[in-house]
C-alpha cells in the first residue's frame, strides 16, 4: 500500500462534483502529499487500473454509470511565498489561495477570485475570467510524467497555453503536483482589462486598484451570475461555463458574421473580440439569440440553463447526467442550426459525450 490513505470502495462521483452528478467509482483514494500522490498513480498504472484525478470536481461531467477505476483525490495543500514568487500545492483550493494572497496585499490573481476547484486544475485549461488568465502569471508546474515515471518541471512556455487550453488538457499523461506563480507586492491589482469590472470599480481600462477592492468586485459580479458556489442555490450546481467562446478563423469570420447578421439583422451589434488565430464570439450571446433564455429547462425541468447566466447548465436537484447532456445537445444543436457556429464543452466529460 502506498502512503496514500486507505482506499474506500464505491464512492459516488455525485458527492464529489459541483454538478452533484455522476455514478460510482470502483475505488477511491485520497493522497495528501506529493509522494503519496505519485505512489498512488504508479500503483494504479502497474495494476492496469484506470485513474480519474479529482481536484475540486468543478470541471467534471461524469456519466450516470460512473467510473470503472480509481478516483484519486489530489489532496496536497499549502503554499509559500518568496517575494514575488509563490509556490502552491496542486490540491489547494484555488479561491482559498487567492483569498490568502489578497489578505497579504499580494496582487496578480485577484481577478480570478471565486473560481471553484483546485490549484492544480488551473493550468490544465488555462483558467480565465474578467480579463485575466492563469497563463499570464504562471511560472512553472511540477508534474509526474506517467510515461517516463519521473517528476518533471515544465515552464509556462512549455505548457503551450491557448484559450482555455494547454498541452495538459484532454490527456492524463501528466499529473500536476505543484504550481508556481509570479505575483506583485505593491498592494495593487493586475491592470483591469474587462469592461464590466472596470465599470463596477469606477476605473478606466488598464487602471489598477487595491487588491481587496478588485476581489470583492469580482466576487460580487460572479455571485450575480450564480458563479460562486452556494449549496442552497441551484444556479450554482453547475460546472461553470459549459461551453467555451467559439474562435472563428480569419478565413471564415466574414462569412460567419454575415450569416449571423442575416438572422439577427444588420443593425445588431455582434459581440466579437480579437483572439489568436481569429475572432472570438460570445457563446452566451449566441445561445440567447438562438432562443435559449436564462432558465430554459431541459428534460422534466430537472436541469436548466442558470436563471442568472446562460452559459451555465445546472442541476435543479434531481437530475441525471443524461438529463444534463440532453440539454447541452439541445443548446449546441440549436446554435449550430441557427448560426452555423459550433459550440464545444469546456468541462471534462468522463465516460460520456455530446
Amino acid at each position: 500500500m502506498s502512503t496514500a490513505e486507505t482506499p474506500t470502495q464505491h464512492v459516488d462521483l455525485a458527492d464529489h462534483t459541483t454538478l452533484r452528478l455522476g455514478g460510482p467509482a470502483r475505488r477511491y483514494v485520497e493522497a495528501t502529499t506529493v509522494p503519496a500522490l505519485v505512489d498512488a498513480v504508479r500503483e494504479a498504472d502497474d495494476a492496469g487500473e484506470p485513474v480519474l484525478l479529482l481536484g475540486g470536481g468543478s470541471n467534471l461531467v461524469v456519466a450516470d454509470e460512473g467510473f470503472a477505476g480509481t478516483l484519486l483525490k489530489v489532496g496536497n495543500t499549502g503554499w509559500t511565498r518568496d517575494g514575488g514568487l509563490v509556490e502552491v500545492a496542486a490540491g489547494h483550493n484555488w479561491d482559498a489561495f487567492v483569498e490568502g494572497l489578497v489578505a497579504e496585499d499580494v496582487g496578480g490573481l485577484e481577478c480570478l477570485s471565486g473560481i471553484p476547484g483546485s490549484v492544480g486544475a488551473t493550468p490544465i485549461q488555462n483558467v480565465g475570467a474578467y480579463g485575466c488568465e492563469v497563463a499570464e502569471s504562471l511560472v512553472s508546474v511540477d508534474l509526474y510524467d506517467r510515461a517516463t515515471r519521473e517528476n518533471r518541471t515544465l515552464t509556462a512556455e512549455e505548457l503551450g497555453f491557448g484559450y482555455r487550453t494547454s498541452i495538459l488538457k484532454g490527456t492524463d499523461a501528466g499529473v500536476v503536483l505543484t504550481v508556481r506563480f509570479n505575483v506583485t507586492e505593491d498592494g495593487l491589482s493586475a491592470p483591469i482589462r474587462y469592461a464590466e469590472l472596470a465599470r463596477t470599480l469606477g476605473v478606466e481600462i488598464g487602471g489598477r486598484v487595491p487588491v481587496a477592492e478588485a476581489r470583492e468586485a469580482v466576487l460580487g459580479l460572479r455571485r450575480g451570475k450564480g458563479m460562486v458556489l452556494d449549496a442552497d442555490d441551484h444556479d450554482t450546481w453547475s460546472a461553470g461555463s459549459f461551453f467555451t467562446n467559439p474562435i472563428i478563423g480569419e478565413a471564415q469570420v466574414t462569412k460567419v458574421l454575415a450569416g449571423i447578421l442575416d438572422v439577427v439583422g444588420e443593425d445588431v451589434r455582434v459581440p466579437r473580440y480579437p483572439a489568436p488565430g481569429g475572432t472570438k464570439l460570445s457563446a452566451a450571446w449566441l445561445i440567447e439569440r438562438a432562443g435559449f433564455a436564462k432558465g430554459h429547462e431541459g428534460p422534466g425541468g430537472r436541469v436548466s440553463l442558470s436563471t442568472k447566466h446562460t452559459l451555465a447548465l445546472t442541476n435543479r436537484g434531481k437530475a441525471s447526467t443524461a438529463d444534463l447532456l440532453a440539454l447541452a445537445r439541445e443548446v449546441r444543436d440549436g446554435v449550430e442550426a441557427r448560426f452555423g457556429v459550433s459550440l464545444h464543452p469546456e468541462p471534462l466529460l468522463i465516460n460520456c459525450s455530446l
